[in-house]
């Protein structure tokens, strides 16, 4: 019987039959066994459907979860997930596709999500971000221009792209852009300007070819302070874009539409059951085109979905609930500095009461409760004290005595 280490222990041939044999802790492989076993893990490997994000088909993450995961940090919104999550869930999808002989090709679906300032667009394409396995970035419309003039170019949006996949190319093409404050590029009026709209029209005529799919010639650094850079091409053909805006005014444009018959029983019938407290969930391609997008744009982003305006319950919640919740965070912050923090259950509702007097969504309850807290932050911790309640008294003389109380709406 030949020792151990003598022959092949996959293929029993011996020391001298083979070119090489490398010996283990109990047994020994040749090398035509180990240039076989390699040939055997790359055909496993190449049989997977592998995305080139290094996900499987089986591995995506599915729309479920993906709100599930969404429902961790923000509250409610449950249209404007579900819209979100089939969408990110049918990009990964569309990476993964090949090309077969029904010749069916998966277009990719831009979204654009309609919702009041501090409903959580900006924080839904946040979290989003946390979960994917794809670059994402987050883009302001505010700063963008038409060429030429000040401001950024159009091309600045994948530039930010760019830097997310550490200059990767490939995997820039295959990322998901968040394009903020969309509604800020709309045009003045409703018809066609004779003067040129450098912030508006033509900002929106530029980004036609990133939406719709297109190669586009990117400078790595901007491009306005070093003119003298190579230019990146980039094809934007399987890139998402996501857009978000709080169309501030367009309820006036949605409710012209529904009232447009105003004679007969069946006119009043029908405005009765319209929710007059939300007009936002009738909105429509025809309301964003009378706001001011122009119709080319509109038609690139084919899924409209919008953000239910926040209610008491819901502020309520947004307070405590999420994970990274502001009353979390400010105990977090306290316990820091070894300062145990609570609050007594009619302070979040005093503050509640603030944020709907304000009307400024979840971001009018961080302002309230940094109010609160301001005198506490500052003081103690150089004190010797180590624990803090904040009553509805403490938090009622505090709130009065900041100048956020001149915010209120009258």
């Amino acid at each position: 019987m030949a020792k151990v280490g003598e022959t092949c222990s996959f293929c029993g041939r011996g020391r001298r039959e083979v070119g090489l044999l490398i010996n283990g802790m109990s047994g020994a492989i040749c090398d035509e066994c180990v240039a076989r076993a390699s040939e055997i893990v790359q055909e496993n490997e190449e049989a997977k459907p592998k995305s080139p994000f290094g996900l499987s088909q089986q591995e995506l993450p599915k729309p479920e979860d993906i709100k599930k995961f969404l429902d961790q940090y923000v509250i409610g919104q449950d249209d404007a997930k579900r819209y979100l999550s089939v969408s990110v869930y049918n990009h990964y999808k569309r990476l993964l596709q090949k090309v077969t002989s029904d010749d069916v090709e998966i277009e990719k679906s831009n979204i654009i999500m309609v919702g009041a300032t501090g409903t959580g667009k900006t924080l839904l394409a946040r979290t989003i971000a946390k979960l994917l396995h794809v670059p994402f970035t987050i883009v302001d419309a505010t700063v963008l221009t038409e060429a030429g003039y000040v401001g950024e170019d159009i091309e600045s949006i994948l530039t930010r792209l760019l830097q997310a996949a550490d200059y990767d190319v490939q995997a820039a093409q295959r990322g998901i852009v968040f394009i903020d404050e969309i509604d800020k590029i709309a045009r003045k009026g409703d018809n066609p300007s004779i003067t040129r709209d450098v912030s508006g029209e033509g900002v929106q005529q530029g980004l036609l070819k990133l939406l719709e799919g297109s190669i586009v010639n990117v400078p790595p650094q901007g491009g306005r302070k070093h003119p003298e850079q190579k230019l990146i091409p980039v094809d934007t053909k399987n890139i998402l874009f996501v857009c978000g805006g709080a169309f501030d005014g367009i309820e006036k444009k949605i409710a012209q539409r529904l009232n447009t018959r105003v004679v007969g029983y069946a006119a009043s019938k029908a405005t009765d059951l319209v929710d007059r407290n939300n007009l936002l969930k009738y909105i429509t391609p025809t309301d964003l085109k009378s706001f001011g997008l122009i119709p080319e744009i509109i038609g690139r982003l084919p899924i409209l979905t919008y953000l239910n305006p926040l209610d008491r319950s819901a502020l309520r919640n947004i307070l405590t609930e999420p994970k990274n919740s502001i009353v979390k965070q400010y105990v977090k912050l306290f316990a820091m500095d070894n300062i145990e923090l609570s609050f007594e259950e009619d302070v979040f509702e005093f503050i509640v009461d603030k944020a709907l007097e304000f009307k400024l969504g979840a971001r009018g309850l961080r302002s309230i409760v940094e109010a609160i807290m301001m005198d506490a932050m500052f003081s103690m911790p150089s004190q010797q004290e180590k624990k803090l309640q904040v009553t509805l008294k403490y938090a009622q003389e505090k709130f009065e005595k900041s100048d956020v109380n001149r915010l209120q709406v009258a």
